[in-house]
């Protein structure tokens, strides 16, 4: 069976929550994992990163964290690094499961400029010359509408009701 490209986008909680546990399914069957996360920071941890880990899952935090708390500089030069990363495993046939993880964010940044350092042709290029049997997920809001047209499976989170919205902070356990 060929590999397939899964996104899940939409401004609802649970993208990430979705690849983990697809990524828990496949790790269940004794399929290699690998998730690649391109915002977040190793600087934080972060529960779904502990459990993937315990699981036997390989899990890089390669970005700088929120896009505002960092210079452009940074996030830059993290990013450009993630895209390296990311390029790299996508090249091999070591992994069934690949995840992007936030890939979406990344490629819609607009504080500072993203095309030299993760260029949607390169994206697209890897995602077509994939290993054949690898199964990619992206995550991440807005996903730009060339990867959508590559994917065999875009779910749409849409947020109906949020807790965030009462004033509530990220919840322990269940938010990180």
């Amino acid at each position: 069976m060929s590999g397939k490209i899964l996104v899940y986008t939409g401004d609802g909680k649970g993208k990430t929550t979705a690849a983990v546990g697809l990524a828990a399914r496949a790790l269940g069957r004794d399929m290699k994992v690998i998730m690649l996360q391109f915002i977040k920071s190793p600087d934080r941890d972060y529960g779904d990163q502990i459990a993937l880990e315990r699981l036997g899952c390989e899990v890089y935090q390669l970005g700088a964290g929120c896009t505002w708390t960092q210079s452009a500089e940074v996030n830059r030069a993290a990013l450009k690094s993630a895209w390296q990363k990311a390029k790299e495993v996508l090249q091999n046939e070591e992994y069934d499961v690949v995840i992007l993880d936030e890939l979406n964010i990344a490629l819609r940044i607009e504080e500072f400029p993203i095309d030299d350092v993760i260029p949607l042709s390169e994206v697209l290029q890897a995602l077509e010359t994939k290993p054949k049997s690898t199964h990619i997920i992206i995550t991440g809001r807005d996903a730009k509408q060339e990867i959508k047209n590559l994917a065999d499976l875009v779910s749409i989170v849409e947020e109906d009701k949020h807790y965030y919205q009462d004033g509530v902070q990220a919840i322990y356990g269940v938010d990180y």
